[in-house]
């Protein structure tokens, strides 16, 4: 058996946690572990980490080797997409990549799932997914189904008919629906969310992709490297409309443990702790005579007075206040955002690297500030600026710094200067932390004035 996970998606549900650069699937948002991280654990008794590949792209690489290492999972398959083309192609390129990289046959049985979904109880949804596997041995595509609890509006929908194998046969898929179609569907009891995880040996979905998408089969039947080169001529399509909602082969397997794809501030309301007033407050926030609200801190105190039925949440640069049952508008919010051509649409103050991170601490005309965070033995690009010099202060730890021809050691409470065009590097040769300030100063500032000459990452300029 072999688990794909799916974790090149962005989103904009969840803004301003999620960010285009930064997407929900990393986020800690009910304990410790990202939820790419709880994913990655669901599937600890089932198989090994090897057994396991996860399609990301090349932007979120460097956060899932992050989130491998937390899980002691290094040994999982990491498959970049080469351009995004939706989950049918990921899923075609992952499935060929377990062929002709894992040596898998066509009978081996393949387990899909988001990166980004909440599910309380493990045991449970092991022992849901041994059904769907017996199930999937019998040549059927199996989609794993949530029994509704609510008249939910943002979920799609699945009909299902007679009993079938520990499952359901499958009548019809249903977009996301309106309140009042939701509340039908609830009270038909026929009716299970779409989960938007699936069970298959790799034959049966070669065999589907050849009947319903033979422009997609065409290019997997090709092998995994001309598949790769060729994958931008993938159509744009999901697995859903691709194969499920046309094969005669679908069946759907109850999923009886709780779970959320949190999809929607809404939904992270309902699946966080309460309060005794039924509130889920996290962060350094005080609520007076508030009740059934949602606040997020991050950065800074938050109280609120007499609040009833809000969302609340707030980072170092945005806060959201929504109305609940209003938090799918979100998405709005964001194309609004982008259409402005603003920066908080895509990326946090605090940007990762497969370094490190950095924080943006200020910036007006001619200057930026930033606290650089650089991992143990970690190395930076050698790299130069046309249009800025930098100063960088140590305040933690030790920094083995190149500026030009010379290297030299840089301890705490020293500080060196780069020169505008001079080739420079930045490393951590310690076992702690380097924490840095660096002030920027010149005509231009951005990102993009960075020329790579040598990079451990594979980043180097053209």
């Amino acid at each position: 058996m072999k688990i794909i996970i799916l974790a090149g998606g962005g989103g904009s549900r969840l803004f301003p946690l999620s960010r285009t650069r930064f997407p929900k699937q990393f986020l800690k948002l009910n304990g410790e572990r990202s939820l790419l991280a709880q994913t990655i654990g669901r599937f600890a008794e089932l198989v090994k980490p090897s057994d396991i590949v996860i399609v990301t792209n090349q932007e979120y690489v460097h956060y899932v080797k992050t989130e491998l290492i937390a899980s002691q999972a290094q040994e999982a398959h990491v498959l970049l997409e080469p351009v995004a083309r939706n989950t049918a192609p990921a899923i075609a390129l992952a499935a060929r990549y377990c062929v002709d990289r894992l040596g898998c046959g066509l009978d081996e049985v393949v387990v899909v799932t988001p990166a980004d979904h909440i599910i309380r109880s493990a045991e449970t949804f092991t022992a849901n997914l041994r059904q769907a596997l017996n199930m999937a041995k019998m040549n059927k595509l199996v989609t794993l189904g949530v029994k509704p609890d609510s008249p939910e509006t943002g979920y799609g929908y699945i009909q299902v008919g007679q009993p079938l194998g520990g499952g359901f046969a499958v009548e019809s898929f249903h977009e996301k629906p309106n309140q009042a179609t939701a509340e039908a569907y609830l009270t038909a009891g026929s009716y299970y969310w779409n989960s938007g995880m699936f069970v298959f040996t790799i034959g049966c979905f070669m065999d589907e992709l050849r009947e319903h998408q033979p422009d997609i089969y065409a290019l997997s039947d090709t092998g995994l490297d001309t598949m790769t080169e060729n994958f931008a001529e993938m159509p744009n399509i999901s697995i859903d409309y691709a194969i499920v909602e046309k094969s005669k082969q679908v069946v759907m397997s109850p999923l009886t443990t709780e779970w959320s794809d949190i999809g929607s501030w809404d939904a992270i309301f309902n699946v966080l702790d309460k309060d005794e007033n039924g509130n889920a407050i996290q962060g350094d926030c005080i609520p007076i005579d508030c009740s059934d609200t949602l606040i997020l801190g991050h950065s800074r105190l938050i109280a609120g007075i007499g609040l009833e039925d809000l969302l609340v949440v707030e980072t170092d640069d945005v806060i959201l206040v929504a109305k609940k049952g209003e938090s799918q508008k979100v998405k709005d919010l964001v194309s609004e955002l982008t259409a402005q051509g603003r920066v908080e649409a895509d990326e946090h103050t605090t940007i990762y690297r497969p370094w490190g991170h950095y924080t943006v601490l200020g910036s007006g005309q001619g200057y930026k500030m930033k606290k650089i965070v650089v991992n143990p033995g970690q190395v930076l690009s050698l790299q130069m600026h046309y249009h800025r010099s930098e100063h960088w202060i140590v305040i933690s730890g030790t920094a083995k710094v190149t500026i030009g021809e010379t290297q030299q050691m840089v301890h705490e409470n020293e500080s060196v200067f780069v020169p505008q065009t001079t080739k420079h590097r930045l490393e951590n040769p310690g076992r702690l932390r380097l924490e840095i300030i660096e002030v920027q100063n010149g005509s231009y500032l951005g990102e993009d004035d960075i020329v790579r000459f040598e990079d451990m990452y594979g980043r180097v300029s053209t």
